[in-house]
């Protein structure tokens, strides 16, 4: 029985690949780690293959068409066979001695007979550019070393939502939720982290730096040029969660409700700030379609965000208002450099 599988998937990642699989392989036995080769065109594909030949009791390699990232995370929980799954990017890394630490409390919580829907860890951004790292913890949200619910967490910064870096599902709460990521879209990790939600009860939080995340390279899909390229997309995830969140019904905790709301809220800031900053006068419909995609589905939803946002990113005034939400967000960038 593996208690892990770890997912890398993998396109054309020949560069750097085998330091994120290295970074997993000292879990030995415990773990199952699945590569996607998601259609790449360099030697990733004999890479993940030598890999697999080497450690058959550990590795998959399963080769798809290009799918684009959501689509190899859904082929690695289709083949997952660990008690819990984790996605690993191929040019990210976890740290050796948190990784084990992580896995030993897995071990004996599942010998123990207790359930866990969500484990949560800290992750780090290593920054390229300038060889900085800043740790994302949740020290002061989360209790800590035991099982707890949505009632006992605290109030998250804008700084500490919870992302792909920082959660390891119980595999089969995904297939339960029918967790199904589109194809040939990027940002899909925000739907990885949020359509989950309604269905974890139980979570445990690890004050363990564990997941590291590369972040700098100009072509990675977080570059902030690369987002405004790229920016139907995220659009397209943004009114997903919309949809999601509007349609599940009554989320089953107050607490995880306004969690939710929270996270869209972030959503809905993060898409209309990229599109103010693009300068692109379709841009600037496209912020007040997304906007009045929201009020045609849920008006009181639509009204909380603009509440939460003091109707600031939703409706600037003028080239003032423009020029203040991006002087606001250079300077959380640079505070947080998240991109």
């Amino acid at each position: 029985m593996k208690i892990i599988t770890f997912t890398v998937p993998c396109y054309n990642s020949a560069d750097y690949m085998e330091h994120c699989i290295e970074t997993l392989l000292p879990g030995g036995e415990d773990v199952e780690i699945i590569i996607v080769d998601d259609g790449s065109s360099d030697n990733t594909v004999e890479i993940a293959d030598d890999y697999a030949a080497r450690y058959p009791n550990i590795i998959k390699a399963i080769h798809q068409e290009n799918g684009g990232h959501g689509q190899a995370v859904n082929t690695g929980i289709k083949n997952a066979s660990g008690i819990y799954f984790k996605v690993v990017d191929s040019d990210d890394w976890l740290d050796v001695p948190g990784m084990l630490k992580v896995i030993d409390v897995l071990k004996k919580l599942y010998k123990g007979g207790k359930t866990l829907d969500m484990m949560i860890c800290n992750y780090v951004y290593e920054h390229s550019k300038d060889n900085t790292s800043h740790v994302v913890n949740y020290k002061n949200v989360l209790p800590e070393n035991h099982i707890f619910g949505w009632d006992d967490i605290g109030r998250f910064r804008i700084s500490q939502y919870i992302l792909m870096h920082s959660v390891i599902y119980r595999r089969s709460l995904l297939c339960e939720c029918g967790l199904e990521l589109p194809k040939h879209t990027f940002y899909v990790d925000n739907l990885f982290v949020y359509e989950p939600l309604p269905y974890v009860q139980t979570l445990y939080y690890m004050d363990i730096d564990l997941y590291r995340y590369f972040i700098g390279r100009e072509d990675q899909s977080v570059n902030e040029k690369v987002m405004i390229k790229r920016i139907d997309q995220q659009l397209y995830v943004n009114k997903r969660m919309i949809d999601f969140y509007c349609k599940f019904g009554k989320i089953p905790n107050k607490r995880l409700d306004k969690y939710m709301k929270s996270y869209l809220s972030i959503m809905m800031t993060i898409s209309s700030v990229l599109l103010l900053i693009s300068g692109d006068e379709e841009n600037f419909q496209k912020k007040t379609d997304l906007w009045a995609y929201l009020r045609n589905i849920n008006k009181k939803l639509y009204l909380n965000m603009r509440y939460r946002l003091f109707g600031i990113v939703s409706n600037p005034h003028g080239r003032v208002g423009k020029k203040l939400i991006e002087y606001g967000y250079r300077l959380t960038n640079k505070r947080y450099k998240f991109n």
